[in-house]
């Protein structure tokens, strides 16, 4: 804001304005124990980041009352493992997480129509056991590392089609670990 005509001003008009150096003596460069110093690593267990990951929790409420529950079952458990498959499928095409990621997880582990058959519900039970603690972080990544980049890539008119074949290979490819829920 101006000062008025009536008020001194000791100060040059030259000096009143912040004037950023002609360049940057010395790049960055990641040193630092803890920087990594190529790219991100990939591999099972480790994950991959993407912009605004919490928004799929948000997402997968509009799911609550929707899902399709055995008794033993519980919802916080289907949301965790779910939005762990959601983040790594909105990771792959490199974006946000939208509703078809949360939805395409919930079908993938038939907690949408089409219903899954008994065996794969029994499997599905003591995959998703307890996932809802913190404690069981491992398993809600064991979980999302068995759901491969192709089964992610496809579009979500095609999960319905595509979903029993893939509960199948699922079940055959990664027979479940006991975990505790506690």
């Amino acid at each position: 804001m101006a000062a008025p005509d009536y008020v001194p001003t000791t100060t040059p008009a030259k000096q009143r304005h912040y004037v950023s150096p002609p360049r940057l003596a010395d790049s960055w460069v990641a040193n630092r124990p803890g920087d990594l110093s190529d790219h991100q690593p990939l591999g099972n267990g480790l994950g991959v980041p993407g912009p605004d990951q919490g928004y799929a929790l948000a997402l997968a409420r509009r799911f609550e009352g929707k899902l399709l529950l055995s008794s033993s079952e519980n919802s916080s458990d289907a949301v965790a493992g779910a939005v762990g498959v959601a983040l790594k499928r909105a990771a792959c095409f490199g974006r946000a997480p939208i509703l078809a990621d949360v939805e395409l997880a919930f079908r993938l582990f038939g907690f949408l129509a089409p219903e899954p058959t008994e065996a794969f519900l029994a499997w599905r039970r003591e995959l998703f056991a307890g996932l809802r603690h913190p404690h069981h972080y491992a398993h809600v990544r064991h979980l999302v590392d068995i759901v491969s980049a192709e089964m992610l890539r496809i579009s979500p008119l095609e999960v319905e089609s595509v979903c029993e074949a893939q509960r199948l290979q699922l079940m055959a490819q990664h027979p479940t670990t006991q975990h505790t829920t506690g």
